[in-house]
C-alpha cells in the first residue's frame, strides 16, 4: 500500500492526493469536477472524519491547474524572443523587454549569480526598513530613480524579463500577480478563482492545514479576515472598535499616520510572499500575523492585496454572503467558484445577510451627527438629506409605537408585511428614486478628499467624514431597502418589518447629587453601579427568504458546492436558496460499522418514560431519570463525554435540580463537570474547553470529563472532539427552536402561505428541519477519522415510537445503524459490552495495525483501524468497495450514484492488474 501522493483522473482531470482516497472521496472529487465541467451546483453531504475537505481542496485546485495547462498550451506565441522564468526554471516564448544591467562588479561580486544579487538586496531592503522603531510617520512621497527601480522590479516579480504584453503573463508561477490587471481582478480572465468559506476562522486554520499536506500546497492564496484577527498595530488592538480607529490613523486625524499601513508593499504580492518571506506552502493567518510584525507591515490589508494574484482565497462565508463586506472587501464572484463548507446553516446566514434589526437610539446617534455636520456647513446639502431621513423615520417610530399590541411580559410589537411598509415609506417620501440620491450623498460624505474641477490631489480640499457607526447604520438601510425594492418590487413580500418594544437592565454609575447646601461633591471611593431598567425600541426588517441574498450571490457564478457532514434533510435547500443543485451526493462513512455503537433510549433506570416535550422536561421525575441514566453512561464509557440539551433553560434547570439532589457531586465523583457557558468572553469559553480536554488526557483519580453543552451552542459547531475526547455524545430529546420566537413564527407562516405557488417546505415541515440539523451536527462531534470510535445516544421515546418521522431527519451514516432499545437495562448492557470491546482492541493493537487479508478486495485503501470486525478475511467484494492495485495512477469513471457506497459504479482503471498481497 502506497504512503505517497496518488494520481487519479477523474472527468478528463488530473488529480494529485495525498494518500489512496476513500470512496466517499473519490465520489465527492467526482462530484465536484462534473459540477465545475458542466458549470452546475453541487450539494454534497459526507461524514466528519470522512475527508471532505482535503477532497474539495484536491478536486477544485487539480480542476483549476488542469484549465491553466489547458490555457497555455492554446495561448498564441507573440514573438519569438526567449524569456526564462527564475520561480519555476521554465521558458516562455513571450514578447519582453531586455533590460541592461550591465554594470562593473568587483571580483567577489562576479562569482554571484544576478538573481541571487538582486533577491539578497530586496531582503536586505525589506529588512532594513522593517527595523523601523516608529509606530506612526506622515506618510512621505517615494521617489525612485531609474536604477533603483530597475534593481527592485527583478526580485520583487521574480522574472528576469518584464512582460510587455498583459494577454501572455507568467502564470507558471505567481510573480505575474504583482501588478495584477483590472480584468484578473474582476475574475474575467478566463481562469475562476476559488472562494472557499468556512463557518468560522478556526476551520480556515483546519482547511489550510489539510491543504499543507497536498501537492497544491504552494498555489497562490489569502486569508481574509477581520481587524480582530489581523491588526498588528498596538495602538489599535486594545480599542473595542478597530474598525474606527484604523480609520482615525489611515486618515492622519491625529497627525500621525499608521506606519504598518503605509509598509503593506512589503508583502502584498504574491512573489514576495513565497520567495523572499519565506511562506512557500499554504499559510495561515498566524503566520501571515507573524510576518507583519516582523517586517511592521499591515497584515490585514496585505490579505486584502494578495486577493489580486491568489488561486484560492479563504474567508468565513459570511464574507460572500453579505452584500455589504463583499462590497467593501471588493470580492466579485461573477465567472468564480464559490465553496462553502460546513454549510448547513447556510439558509440562516442567507437570511440574515439581507436582514437588519436597527436600534432607536443609535439612530438618534446617527441624526445627531448628520445634523452636527450640517450645522457647521460640512458638506451642507448632501448631509441634510441624509438628517431629514433619519430624523423622519425616528418620527415615524416614534408614532407607531401606539400601533403595537401585547406579546408576552413586558413585551409588544407591531408586524408590516414588505409592501405595506414600502407604502408608508412611500407616502413619507422615500421612494426608490430618492433612494438612490441618499445613496449617492452618503457616497459623497464619506469621501475625505474633494479634488474639484481640477482633479488634482494637491488642491483638494479635506473634510470630517461622519463615525463609522452612522455610515453603516445608513448602508444596512439603504441595502434591506435596496433588496426590497429592486426587480420592481421582486422580494417586498419576502419582507416582514416588525416594530418591537422591550425593556432591559444596565448597569450605570448614578450621577452625583448635591448637598444640602447645593454643592456636588465627588465621593473619593469609587461608586457602585445601579441596576437601572431601559426601555428598548428596535426596528426589524427580517428577510423570511433566504435565495434573496443568494440569489445575488450566485448571480454569474460558475460553480457553487455547499458541502457538510451534515445537510440531511436534504429536501430545503434548492427551495428554499432558490438554486438549483443539479449534482447531489449523501456519502456514507469511512468507518467501520463495528466502530460505532448507535441506540435510541426511551425510558430511564427506574422505567420513567422520557419524553423531553416541555410538558415532560417541568417534572422532577424526568430531570431525576435523565441525571440517572448520564451518570449510568459515564461510569460505562471512559474519557470524554459529551451531552446536549436542546436549551440553556433546560440546562439550568437540571444543574440546579442535580446539586438540590446531590446527583450533581456523584456525577463529579465519576468524571469532571464542565457545563457551556451562555455567552461571556471568547477568552473564558476556551479555558473551559482546556479544562475539559486537560481533564480527559491526564486526570488520574477521575476517569476523564463530562461536557454538558447545548445544540445550536459553541461546543456543538465546528470543535474537533476526536478519540478519547469524545468517545460518547448523548442527545437528550429533539432541539426544535422556539415556538414562541416572533422570526420562527413569521417563517413558518411564510412557507405555509407559499408552499404550493413557490414549492417551499410547509412552515412545520421547515420547523422540523431546522431541530434534525442541529441534532446531527451535535452527534457528529463523535467519530473524527478513520480510526476513531464512539457510541452515540439519542434519548427520547420518540425515536422509537414514531422513527418514520424522526429517524428519517437524521444523517445517512446514522440512521442506517440506528438500534432501539426497549429498556434501559438492555441498552447499557449493549453499550458496556460495546466499550469493553473497543478498549481491548485499542490496548491490543497500540503498536502496529491490522492487516486484512485479502486475496481479492479490501474495503478501504486507506490504512486500516484496529476495528475487531476487520480481523475477517472478507472475499466478497461489497457495495462500494474499490479494487486494490499496485499501480499508483487510477482513473475513476462512470460515478452516477447519489451515494458511492450503495452501488457499484465506483470503478478503477489501471496499467496493472496485479493485486496487493
Amino acid at each position: 500500500m502506497a504512503t505517497g501522493p496518488v494520481e487519479y483522473t477523474i472527468g478528463g482531470v488530473n488529480i494529485s492526493f495525498p494518500y489512496k482516497a476513500y470512496p466517499s472521496q473519490l465520489a465527492m472529487m467526482n462530484s465536484i469536477v462534473r459540477g465545475l465541467n458542466s458549470e452546475q451546483h453541487c450539494l454534497l453531504e459526507s461524514p466528519t472524519g470522512s475527508g471532505k475537505s482535503l477532497a474539495l481542496l484536491c478536486a477544485a485546485l487539480g480542476w483549476r491547474q488542469e484549465k491553466i495547462q489547458m490555457d497555455e498550451n492554446c495561448k498564441p506565441h507573440s514573438s519569438s524572443l526567449h524569456c526564462q522564468c527564475l520561480c519555476h526554471n521554465k521558458t516562455k516564448e513571450t514578447e519582453v523587454a531586455v533590460v541592461d544591467l550591465t554594470v562593473s562588479p568587483s571580483p567577489e561580486v562576479q562569482t554571484q549569480s544576478l538573481a541571487s544579487r538582486l533577491s539578497g538586496k530586496c531582503r536586505a531592503s525589506l529588512h532594513s526598513e522593517s527595523q523601523t522603531e516608529q509606530d506612526f510617520q506622515p506618510e512621505k512621497k517615494r521617489i525612485r530613480s531609474a536604477e533603483n527601480m530597475v534593481e527592485s522590479l527583478i526580485p520583487l516579480n521574480g522574472c528576469l524579463f518584464f512582460c510587455l504584453q498583459a494577454s501572455v503573463p507568467c502564470t507558471c508561477c505567481p510573480c505575474d500577480s504583482t501588478k495584477a490587471s483590472a480584468a484578473d481582478k474582476d475574475g474575467t480572465r478566463g481562469i475562476p478563482r476559488i472562494f472557499f468559506g468556512t463557518r468560522t476562522h478556526k476551520q480556515i486554520t483546519q482547511i489550510t492545514h489539510e491543504l499543507k499536506r497536498t501537492l497544491y500546497s504552494t498555489v497562490p492564496m489569502t486569508i481574509l479576515s477581520s481587524r480582530d484577527h489581523t491588526c498588528v498595530n498596538a495602538r489599535v488592538s486594545p480599542h473595542a472598535n478597530r474598525n474606527e480607529r484604523c480609520r482615525e490613523l489611515r486618515e492622519d486625524k491625529e497627525g500621525k499616520s499608521c506606519s504598518f499601513y503605509h509598509g503593506v508593499h512589503k508583502m502584498r504580492d504574491q512573489c514576495t510572499l513565497q520567495r523572499v518571506h519565506g511562506l512557500h506552502d499554504a499559510w495561515d493567518i498566524e503566520d501571515l500575523v507573524t510576518l507583519g510584525k516582523r517586517l511592521r507591515s499591515c497584515s490585514y490589508y496585505a490579505a486584502r492585496e494578495l486577493m489580486a494574484g491568489a488561486s484560492v482565497v479563504f474567508c468565513p462565508y459570511n464574507y460572500l454572503l453579505d452584500p455589504m463586506i463583499r462590497e467593501s472587501m471588493d470580492i466579485n464572484l461573477r465567472g468564480q467558484i464559490v465553496v462553502l463548507d460546513e454549510a448547513h446553516n447556510i439558509e440562516d446566514c442567507a437570511r440574515e445577510s439581507a436582514s437588519f434589526t436597527l436600534d432607536l437610539n443609535i439612530l438618534r446617534f446617527a441624526g445627531d451627527e448628520l445634523n452636527g455636520m450640517v450645522i457647521n456647513d460640512i458638506r451642507r446639502s448632501q448631509h441634510e438629506l441624509l438628517r431629514d431621513f433619519c430624523y423622519c423615520l425616528i418620527n415615524w417610530i416614534m408614532d407607531s409605537q401606539g400601533l403595537m399590541s401585547d406579546r408576552g411580559y413586558e413585551s409588544a410589537c407591531k408586524v408590516w408585511s414588505g409592501l405595506e411598509i414600502l407604502q408608508i415609506f412611500h407616502n413619507l417620501g422615500i421612494t426608490a428614486d430618492s433612494l438612490k440620491i441618499l445613496k449617492k450623498n452618503l457616497a459623497e460624505v464619506l469621501e475625505k478628499e474633494d479634488r474639484g474641477k481640477s482633479n488634482s490631489k494637491e488642491d483638494a480640499e479635506l473634510f470630517p467624514t461622519i463615525g463609522s457607526a452612522t455610515s453603516t447604520v445608513l448602508k444596512n438601510l439603504f441595502m434591506v431597502l435596496d433588496f426590497a425594492c429592486q426587480d420592481d418590487r421582486r422580494f417586498s413580500g419576502d419582507y416582514r418589518v416588525v416594530l418591537q418594544k422591550s425593556f432591559t437592565w444596565t448597569n450605570e454609575v448614578p450621577p452625583d447629587k448635591p448637598d444640602a447646601n447645593g454643592y456636588f461633591v465627588r465621593p473619593t471611593y469609587r461608586q457602585r453601579s445601579v441596576k437601572v431598567k431601559k426601555e428598548v425600541l428596535t426596528l426589524s426588517f427580517w428577510c423570511l427568504n433566504p435565495a434573496v441574498a443568494f440569489s445575488d450571490l450566485s448571480e454569474g457564478v460558475r460553480c457553487i458546492v455547499l458541502t457538510s457532514g451534515t445537510l440531511s434533510p436534504m429536501s430545503s435547500f434548492s427551495s428554499e436558496l432558490g438554486v438549483k443543485f443539479s449534482i447531489q451526493l449523501e456519502a456514507n462513512h469511512v468507518i467501520d460499522k463495528s466502530q460505532v455503537w448507535v441506540g435510541t433510549i426511551g425510558a430511564g433506570p427506574q422505567g420513567t418514560k422520557l419524553c423531553a416535550t416541555f410538558r415532560h422536561t417541568e417534572t422532577y421525575s424526568f430531570q431525576d431519570e435523565v441525571g440517572a441514566l448520564l451518570l449510568q453512561v459515564c461510569m460505562v464509557m471512559p474519557k470524554g463525554v459529551l451531552c446536549f440539551l436542546p436549551s440553556y433553560k433546560m440546562l439550568d434547570k437540571l444543574r440546579d435540580r442535580w446539586i438540590n439532589t446531590g446527583l450533581w457531586d456523584k456525577l463529579e465523583e465519576k468524571k469532571i463537570v464542565v457545563t457551556e457557558p451562555r455567552g461571556g468572553p471568547k477568552e473564558d469559553f476556551e479555558s473551559l474547553l482546556n479544562l475539559y480536554y486537560d481533564a480527559v488526557k491526564y486526570c488520574s483519580e477521575r476517569d476523564g470529563a463530562l461536557l454538558i453543552a447545548v445544540c445550536r451552542g459553541k461546543v456543538s459547531e465546528g470543535l474537533d472532539f476526536s478519540d478519547d475526547n469524545a468517545r460518547a455524545v448523548v442527545t437528550i430529546g429533539i432541539p426544535f427552536p422556539s415556538f414562541k420566537d416572533l422570526q420562527v413564527e413569521l417563517k413558518m407562516k411564510y412557507n405555509d402561505q407559499l408552499c404550493k405557488s413557490r414549492g417551499l417546505l410547509p412552515g412545520q415541515r421547515w420547523y422540523e428541519i431546522q431541530a434534525y440539523r442541529a441534532l446531527n451536527q451535535a452527534l457528529g462531534r463523535c467519530i473524527r477519522h478513520r480510526k476513531d470510535w464512539g457510541a452515540l445516544i439519542l434519548v427520547d421515546d420518540r425515536f422509537r415510537n414514531n422513527p418514520n418521522k424522526y429517524i428519517t431527519g437524521l444523517s445517512k451514516w446514522v440512521r442506517q445503524l440506528v438500534k432501539h432499545h426497549h429498556t434501559f437495562s438492555e441498552a447499557m448492557q449493549s453499550l458496556s459490552s460495546f466499550s469493553q470491546l473497543m478498549m481491548d482492541a485499542e490496548s491490543h493493537h497500540t503498536n502496529h495495525e491490522v492487516q486484512t487479508p485479502s486475496t481479492s478486495c479490501v474495503q478501504s485503501p486507506a490504512p486500516q483501524s484496529f476495528s475487531p470486525s476487520l480481523m475477517k478475511t472478507e472475499h466478497n467484494q461489497a457495495p462500494g468497495e474499490i479494487m486494490k492495485f499496485k499501480t499508483e495512477r487510477h482513473t475513476i469513471t462512470n460515478i452516477k450514484c447519489v451515494s458511492c457506497v450503495t452501488n457499484r459504479d465506483v470503478m478503477i482503471h489501471s496499467t496493472h492488474d496485479l493485486f496487493d498481497d
